[in-house]
């Protein structure tokens, strides 16, 4: 049976770093430094999503088509059970646009200035379509349970079991915990 999909076989060619069980990656996905990618089990990566730079994916993941993940060295983990809806775009870095360094990858770094820091994404986290989460040079932490509404800006570290949205992003109310308590039911019917 023809999918889009790569095989078990395609997966290991790319060169990941690691990656699990039952993951599930659009062949019209685009992948950089694969060797800095780990991905852990039941993991879906939609078409033209780019993941590019040191990514940790958890497991029970997805990722909606035209996600893309810009993570550098910095690194953006993604934990268990959390989920990115069509177009949203995580930033661990940027260039200086300040005026003081000249801009993109076509410039040799002496004359570049990258900033940026890891962004964390905990368990249960949820972003909503064309959700932008970018950090300047501390990283930011979305704490396990947070969810942004769409269209949102997330430029700092958010609290966990809270809703937010707005640009820049805002606390709306606070969200149910019931996903952790389901989450456990799910993987305990799976041993």
């Amino acid at each position: 049976m023809k999918t889009s999909f790569y095989t078990h076989d395609e997966l290991a060619e790319i060169g990941f770093k690691s990656y699990g069980e039952n993951v599930l990656i659009s062949k019209k996905a685009s992948i950089y430094s694969p060797s800095k990618i780990e991905i852990g089990d039941n993991v879906r990566i939609d078409d033209f999503c780019i993941l590019s730079g040191k990514i940790a994916i958890g497991s029970h993941i997805h990722i909606g088509a035209y996600a893309a993940l810009y993570a550098g060295d910095f690194g953006i983990k993604i934990g268990d059970f959390s989920g990115l809806s069509p177009r949203c775009t995580i930033w661990a870095m940027t260039d200086d646009f300040s005026g003081n360094a000249l801009l993109g990858p076509t410039v040799p770094e002496k004359f570049r200035n990258v900033i940026g820091g890891e962004v964390v994404l905990e368990k249960y986290v949820s972003l909503a379509t064309g959700v932008t989460v970018i950090t300047k040079s501390k990283g930011i932490r979305l704490q396990e349970g947070c969810a942004v509404g769409a269209m949102s800006l997330v430029n700092k570290s958010l609290s966990g079991w809270r809703i937010y949205f707005g640009i820049p992003c805002r606390v709306f109310k606070e969200r149910s915990r019931k996903m952790a308590e389901l989450s456990e039911k799910f993987i305990s019917s799976l041993e």
